[in-house]
């Protein structure tokens, strides 16, 4: 549990720029039809294996992993989704999910986590954020510890990505497309669920009055994935974060979401600005598990799902 609603905005900004990218494995078709015949195609892992981290920088990971430390929320959920939690060792504070995350040994947080709880827990592989410490990263590899660096490129396709390397990596190559395959084929039908229906303005609340009024701007992964479930972003005319109040009573949006944490949505039905909007008045304030559309990972899809669910109610 987080101690502060402040706390927690920052960790929503910081996993919603946190992806695995450039490891170097293919993309799989978009089909998945025929899924099941293709994941039986898909082979084992080959160790040594040789491939490139978001920094570019070679790696070889001599045999397959028996012990790794995942420095990324979404990299923690992977694992777990790949059915290989028996090989996490450590993990952030922030890697909260699934629940039985939580009794893995954590090293700290995702910018800083403890190099000496890191060296200690004697891991084959760690998976770290780009915004770990770079000295940390660096003393990691002076020791011989095999460190894979996660970038922020920002797409669905992207996380295809991020579980295919992270299955390659820990040789879950089937059980990995069988996941995105799934996840494709759901973002796929809830995207002609909600194909040729009105647009209403959309309009994410991440952070409100006291802590300052931050959305997700047009650049940002959570205003494309409002405008893919049927939606209009109301913040498109900002990039990055930050919003003014008055910008938005002018925008006046249909819908308003919220995190389902905090007593967010009854904070926001009290605090002024807000209060007076008619998506509050006319009961268009809706929560959402922000895990699922900031946490670019397994779950994604249903992030997706649960938005279009919320954009358009009457197309389930």
């Amino acid at each position: 549990m987080f101690k502060s609603r402040k706390k927690f905005v920052l960790l929503i900004m910081i996993t919603i720029t946190v992806f695995l990218a450039g490891c170097g494995a293919s993309n799989t078709s978009n089909s998945t039809t025929d899924s099941s015949s293709k994941s039986e195609s898909v082979k084992n892992t080959t160790y040594p294996l040789k491939l490139k981290d978001s920094t570019n920088t070679e790696i070889t990971i001599q045999s397959e992993p028996k012990k790794v430390i995942s420095l990324s929320p979404n990299v923690t959920e992977t694992i777990y989704a790949l059915n290989k939690q028996n090989l996490l060792v450590g993990r952030t504070d922030f890697c909260t999910y699934p629940t039985e995350a939580s009794k893995i040994p954590s090293v700290g947080t995702i910018t800083d986590p403890s190099l000496e709880k890191i060296v200690q827990l004697k891991p084959d592989v760690v998976i770290a954020s780009n915004l770990t410490k770079p000295d940390i990263l660096k003393k990691l590899q002076q020791l011989n510890i095999k460190v894979l660096t996660i970038s922020k490129n920002e797409s669905f396709e992207n996380t295809y990505n991020n579980i295919e390397n992270i299955g390659k990596i820990l040789n879950a190559n089937k059980k990995a497309y069988s996941i995105v395959s799934n996840m494709k084929a759901k973002v796929k039908l809830v995207q002609e669920k909600v194909k040729g229906k009105s647009t209403p303005t959309v309009y994410y609340v991440v952070s409100y009055g006291a802590d300052g009024d931050f959305t997700a701007g047009k650049d940002t992964f959570i205003g494309k994935m409002i405008e893919m479930a049927g939606g209009k972003n109301a913040a498109s005319d900002v990039t990055g974060w930050n919003y003014s109040l008055e910008k938005l009573v002018e925008k006046n949006p249909d819908i308003l979401i919220c995190s389902n944490k905090f007593n967010a949505k009854n904070g926001i039905k009290s605090t002024k600005g807000y209060k007076d909007l008619d998506a509050v008045k006319k009961n268009k304030l809706f929560e959402i598990d922000e895990d699922i559309i900031s946490r670019q990972g397994p779950r994604l899809a249903d992030g997706l799902e649960a938005l279009a669910k919320i954009i358009h109610p009457e197309a389930f």
